[in-house]
């Protein structure tokens, strides 16, 4: 005789047992008003053998009405005690999303995780003063360090899980690689992915970041990328571009990461071929060297580090500009690793020219150098044409950056570069304002129209041939 299935009987709650038994149905199964226990099976039976057991001597000086509006109350109290929890669990699930949110924000701003339990009670006064009776949820939400610390490595955790799905419906990608030295002095080697699938979707995203403590060789950086492509499991068999920049370490063919990562995929049977690209905006920076003014520039970091090394030089510096009633209360520093530094440094000093020179007289420096008519037309063009150089850095930045919009900003450029040396002939200088300034100061034959003899003229055509070396390399975001 086969085993007979309650489910299949449809067995259905009677409304009468509400106040016989002080059963109610909840989700499908009757749950006693009176203590909460559950029956499993929808059957009169156990219903009444549950209330007779238990109950039914607490009880049994009501009538009939008097156990119906008692199984009433009872319910009453069930649906509110429900609605509490519910809505305990909606608040503490909104907590922890809050939670979330408030640590991706620190995340993403590079703030200490420790900023978590200030932000926290910044809200809470504010929440105090404009919305008082809302003020509890938001003391619920935990913004400690270990709970910010923790919730930022479960995003991470999940971005890497998305990505590592999404990589494997690559059909291609290709490896961005590189390393820079962050303000305690370790190596900081990241790792960019740009995988492309068969329905032509692109995902580009940072694949890892490896803390590099010791040498940074080529071997080292190797040795660093290998692990973070095993880890996210990709094939090398489609490994088809790799960018770096211009280092040895990077781009060496014998001993650097491109030469040992052509190795690595022929150990792999590899059949493809990886071809190895320079970035784009580091060619650029280096096309910028090309400017004959190191003169010029050495010049303006000495002041600048004069002004600004001592607390003391730089205090009296600041006191100085608000006694000239400067538009400008201080002079930033110029470091090497941020090229668009330069550009700003170079334009703060040639407008603050006549201050600096006033201050440096006061401190007992020599300023002859910067006084010096042709010294300071040359700063007036080192800082147009920087100018110039980092709104064409800004152009090639950016996320989802085509190969092709980028190449036409350096041709653009270029095309520029051949304007501006036929205006600077004339002497018609819209677009070098430093420089016109310089021109309504200074004699005309500061600015000769031999091209010849003009010194800017023979910067501007040297950087018009490295950037047509630059459009005739292989190039890549």
């Amino acid at each position: 005789m086969a085993k007979r299935k309650v489910d299949s009987e449809n067995r259905a709650f009677n409304n009468r047992w509400e106040a016989e038994y002080m059963f109610t149905d909840i989700a499908g199964k009757p749950v006693c008003l009176i203590c909460g226990a559950n029956v499993a099976v929808i059957k009169e039976f156990n219903l009444r053998q549950h209330f007779e057991t238990k109950h039914k001597d607490n009880l049994k000086d009501l009538d009939a009405e008097q156990k119906k509006r008692k199984a009433e109350d009872l319910k009453k109290n069930l649906t509110l005690q429900q609605t509490f929890f519910t809505r305990a669990k909606s608040q503490s699930e909104a907590a922890v999303k809050a939670s979330f949110i408030m640590a991706e924000i620190i995340a993403k701003s590079a703030r200490p995780f420790t900023e978590g339990e200030f932000l926290k009670s910044c809200m809470i006064k504010v929440f105090d003063v404009l919305c008082p009776d809302k003020k509890q949820m938001l003391a619920n939400i935990s913004m400690s360090r270990n709970t910010v610390t923790d919730r930022i490595c479960e995003m991470a955790t999940d971005l890497r899980a998305q990505l590592s799905e999404r990589s494997k419906d690559f059909i291609a990608y290709s490896l961005a690689v590189d390393e820079s030295t962050d303000m305690t002095d370790t190596t900081q080697l990241v790792i960019f992915i740009r995988g492309v699938d068969s329905n032509l979707r692109v995902t580009e995203k940072v694949m890892d970041i490896k803390s590099m403590h010791g040498t940074t060789t080529g071997k080292d950086i190797f040795e660093k990328v290998c692990q973070s492509v095993t880890d996210m499991k990709l094939p090398w068999d489609k490994l088809i571009g790799l960018t770096t920049d211009g280092a040895p370490a990077m781009c060496s063919e014998k001993c650097g990461l491109v030469g040992r990562m052509r190795v690595k995929m022929q150990e792999e049977n590899c059949t493809g071929e990886l071809t190895a690209y320079h970035c784009i905006i580091q060619q650029e920076a280096l096309c910028g060297k090309v400017l004959k003014m190191d003169h010029v520039m050495s010049t303006v970091t000495q002041t600048v580090n004069f002004i600004r090394a001592k607390g003391l030089n730089h205090r009296q510096f600041r006191s100085f500009m608000q006694e000239m009633d400067s538009e400008f209360a201080d002079i930033p520093y110029h470091t090497e690793v941020r090229w668009l530094s330069r550009g700003k440094v170079l334009n703060r000093v040639f407008e603050l020219s006549n201050e600096i020179c006033q201050f440096m007289d006061s401190k007992g420096k020599d300023s002859t150098v910067l006084r010096g008519e042709k010294w300071k037309c040359e700063l007036a063009f080192l800082a147009d044409i920087t100018a110039h150089l980092n709104a064409l850095n800004l152009q090639l930045q950016g996320r989802d950056r085509m190969i092709t919009d980028m190449y036409d900003a350096v041709k653009a450029f270029q095309v520029k570069l051949l304007l501006w040396e036929t205006q600077m002939q004339q002497c018609n200088l819209p677009h070098f304002p430093c420089c016109q300034v310089m021109l309504s100061e200074v004699s005309t034959t500061v600015f000769p129209k031999t091209p010849s003899s003009h010194g800017g003229l023979v910067t501007l055509k040297h950087k018009k041939k490295s950037l047509e070396l630059l459009c005739t390399q292989p190039i890549c975001h």
